[in-house]
Formats: C-alpha cells, sequence, structure tokens
C-alpha cells in the first residue's frame, strides 16, 4: 500500500498546490422572488474567506442585476447584495438567461432558485464548466433532483482537503478489517454533522472549521510515518477511532454547501439525503481508485526505497501545514 501512495499523493499534490486557496466548499447563490404583481427581489450571496472574495458577478440578460444594488454587505462568510425591481411584463424572468462572470476559473457552484407569487418557480446549479443557465419558467420545472446527487460526487472529488485525510487515514490502516472499520467510522461522523449543520442543530464559524480541518490533515501525517516505520500509536492501533473524532469536523464542512443555499425544510432534507449519498460515492470511488492501484503495483511487483516510500506522508503534511498556517491567519485576522 506504501508503494501504491506515492504516485497517488504525488498526483493530489500537484493538483491541489495550485488550487489549495481557491478550493471552496460553499456554493454562491442566487434567488429571485416575486414579492408582489411586478414587483421583485433578487438576492445573490457569495463565500467569502476573510476579507477576500473571488471575482464572481452575476448578471441577468434583461439586464435587472446590473442596476446598482439597493443594498451590499458582509455576514457571515458571505458577500451578500440586494435587488429591488419592478416590471409590468406578463412574464418577465421567463426564457431569460443567468450568467456568472468570472466562474469558470473557480471550482465553485451557483446555486440558482426562482419563486414566483404563484409558487410555481425553478431550482438549477450552474456550474463552472457550464455558467450561464436558461430561466425556463412556463414549463415549471422543480429542483433538478440529480443535481444534489452529483453536487455532493463533485464536492468530494474537488475538494484536496477532505481527500488528503482519507489517503493519510489509507496509509495507516494494516488490514482489510481495519479500513473496513475506519471507512466506516468516517461515513457515520461525517453523515451525522452533515445533517446536524444543515439542519441548523450546530454551528462553526467557517474560518475557525477550515483551520481544524486542515489540523486534522495535518495531524495525520506524522501517524502515517509511524505506521510505515512499524511504531505504535493510539492512531495505528485504532484508526477508526481517530476517523470518527475528525468525521466530525469534516462533516460540518460538507454541510457549508447546503445549509447557505435557503432551501426550505421539505426540499432541504431531499437535498441533504442526496448530497450525502453523492459524498459516500465520490468517497468511495477515490478509495477504490487506491486499493486498485495498491492491487496493481503489487501484480507489478514494484519496489521504493524507504524514503521514497515516506514522500506520500510528508506531502501530506506539508499540505495540511500550509492550510492551518493558512486558515489560522484567516482566524486571527492576519492580511
Amino acid at each position: 500500500m506504501r508503494r501504491l501512495l506515492l504516485a497517488l499523493a504525488m498526483f493530489c499534490g500537484l493538483a491541489v498546490a495550485g488550487a489549495a486557496a481557491a478550493h471552496e466548499v460553499r456554493p454562491a447563490y442566487l434567488e429571485i422572488d416575486q414579492t408582489g404583481p411586478g414587483v421583485y427581489q433578487a438576492i445573490w450571496k457569495q463565500p467569502t474567506m476573510g476579507d477576500v472574495a473571488i471575482h464572481l458577478v452575476p448578471h441577468l440578460s434583461n439586464g435587472w442585476l446590473e442596476e446598482t444594488p439597493v443594498d451590499q454587505y458582509a455576514a457571515d462568510g458571505f458577500l451578500i447584495r440586494r435587488w429591488v425591481i419592478r416590471s409590468a411584463k406578463a412574464s418577465p424572468l421567463d426564457g431569460q438567461t443567468v450568467s456568472i462572470e468570472g466562474l469558470a476559473d473557480t471550482i465553485t457552484d451557483v446555486f440558482v432558485r426562482v419563486r414566483l407569487q404563484d409558487q410555481t418557480g425553478l431550482d438549477t446549479i450552474v456550474r463552472p464548466e457550464a455558467p450561464q443557465a436558461r430561466l425556463a419558467l412556463s414549463k415549471g420545472a422543480p429542483t433538478t433532483v440529480p443535481a444534489f446527487l452529483l453536487l455532493g460526487i463533485e464536492h468530494i472529488l474537488t475538494g484536496p482537503d477532505h481527500l488528503l485525510f482519507v489517503l493519510g487515514l489509507l496509509l495507516i490502516v494494516r488490514d482489510r478489517w481495519s479500513l473496513l472499520k475506519t471507512v466506516s467510522a468516517f461515513t457515520l461522523a461525517h453523515s451525522l454533522t452533515l445533517a446536524a449543520a444543515t439542519l441548523g442543530h450546530i454551528q462553526l464559524s467557517t474560518p475557525v472549521l477550515n483551520a481544524l480541518i486542515a489540523l486534522s490533515i495535518l495531524f495525520v501525517a506524522p501517524e502515517a510515518i509511524r505506521a510505515q516505520r512499524g511504531e505504535e500509536s493510539l492512531t495505528t492501533r485504532y484508526p477508526w477511532v481517530v476517523a470518527f473524532a475528525f468525521g466530525l469536523l469534516h462533516g460540518m464542512g460538507f454541510a457549508n454547501g447546503l445549509s447557505t443555499l435557503g432551501l426550505d425544510k421539505g426540499a432541504l432534507l431531499a437535498a441533504l439525503v442526496l448530497f450525502n449519498i453523492g459524498v459516500e460515492i465520490g468517497q468511495l470511488a477515490f478509495i477504490a481508485v487506491v486499493l486498485a492501484l495498491r492491487r496493481a503495483f503489487r501484480l507489478m511487483a514494484i519496489e521504493w526505497a524507504r524514503p521514497m516510500a515516506l514522500i506520500p506522508s510528508y506531502a501530506i503534511g506539508a499540505l495540511g501545514a500550509m492550510w492551518t498556517i493558512q486558515y489560522a491567519a484567516i482566524v486571527f485576522g492576519a492580511t
């Protein structure tokens, strides 16, 4: 297993080193509500990290969002803008196109929610690879059910922090039974806090949460080195305990992707289930790749020198340390 993880960790390190600060677990959110006859309110919520916000600008093809917002402020890790628009047209939104300037240069999704006075509307997700969407309100399209499933899969597979933590756990486990218990413990833990945080029962500030998740990655790196050297510790003996403890934090990180969407309780519960299933599919796919590579290396009988075999653990530790310092600086207000 150690040999396989060298190649995998090097790939992960190269893939995420440039995007480490850009990974955003919270989608942006555009909501347009009809509040009265011919009266509409638009709200744009863009995630920020400390005082930094990536360049994202919403546009509507009818020009509504080109007007000066009636309100703009920062709150709870978001930059928020609000417009109030009056239109005498019968269906001013039907067939219009929403586009997000700058989205193609990020890995942030945008959840778009439109609600008319007659309770019809549209929910959709705009993604970086297709940064615009047509509002086909005449079809009365409901929330796209597969969208939340895909959002969960994409969230875990584009989240280098979560994947590196899982990779660190895989470096520590020593047998299949231990692997099963470790993966199950991590799944149970993050599922519990994902549900609790999404439904508003627990809350932790985003910068603090990100710093703690980064610290969990930093923690597993030296433990993986101990395991590779044959040394004993509480973590190497009971990796599922560590997986469960830190899985609680990672679940709260996952929850940031749903709790800010403004969905009603019924829709939120359905989204929660689909999102969690998507996270599990993505996580299991990643583990399957790791195990398949492990098997391939064994069949090819490839051997690396011991110092080379320690590179994955050091790579995980280096990235964990970098993220911990980065997020800790945000928590303590460094610029």
